[in-house]
């Protein structure tokens, strides 16, 4: 059974999701402030949290940085601040998706699905082979691991997922719809705006110059193509 931290002030609202979740198949536990938050992520290890953004005390983002410092579980934020600023800051600080508030029920939980799957993405000249090796970084696919020299960076989950699709297509124009559906979901079509914010995250780790892209390329209008 698939376990979820669910954070939200409003303690009614949050047991009310919570009773609503669990006959789909998840078991939830619920916090209503950031620092709860916390511990109880430390404690249980859910396999994804789903985050209000507006708490009392330490704020939501604060919140998903803190998670990033150790954890990789997909993060969901469910917030009523529609601002693409709001989005984009939550994305940048660690965040997997972001639903607004009011939002369909039938909706979360697909968008809950979509962050469970991590089944390699794509296919094409590199498919077989497990280490991408680059002059300034390897990739090993099967460990998901990332390096840097001798140096481990951390690769959140979904920027996984974005990388392999790319680098498992090395040359080849992906698409933004289809990178968009492939790692978020059948339902994701114009959020161009979680790309430029995942690829931008991607080049600060891996590229040499991120302002100046050697190995993620960016068609404008069009998508991406990983250049060996």
């Amino acid at each position: 059974m698939t376990r979820l931290l669910l954070v939200d002030d409003e303690a009614r609202f949050a047991n009310a999701l919570a009773t609503s979740l669990r006959p789909r198949g998840y078991e939830v536990d619920v916090a209503t402030t950031g620092e709860q938050a916390l511990a109880v992520a430390a404690k249980t290890h859910p396999d994804l949290l789903v985050l209000d953004l507006g708490l009392p005390g330490m704020d939501g983002i604060d919140v998903v940085r803190g998670l990033r410092a150790w954890a990789t579980m997909p993060i969901m934020v469910l917030s009523a601040r529609h601002t693409e600023r709001a989005k984009v800051d939550a994305l940048d600080a660690g965040a997997d998706d972001y639903v607004t508030k009011p939002f369909g029920m039938d909706e979360l939980v697909a968008r809950i699905r979509a962050l469970q799957r991590r089944v390699p993405s794509g296919s094409g000249g590199v498919e077989e082979e497990a280490v991408i090796r680059t002059e300034h970084f390897t990739l090993d696919l099967r460990a998901r691991r990332a390096t840097v020299g001798d140096e481990v960076v951390r690769i959140t989950p979904k920027e996984w997922q974005v990388l392999e699709m790319l680098v498992r297509n090395p040359g080849k124009l992906i698409p933004q719809r289809q990178l968009l559906q492939e790692v978020w979901g059948p339902q994701y079509k114009t959020e161009t705006d979680y790309l430029r914010v995942f690829l931008a995250s991607i080049r600060r780790k891996l590229e040499p110059v991120s302002g100046q892209p050697r190995y993620f390329i960016t068609e404008p209008g069009m998508g991406y193509r990983f250049d060996p």
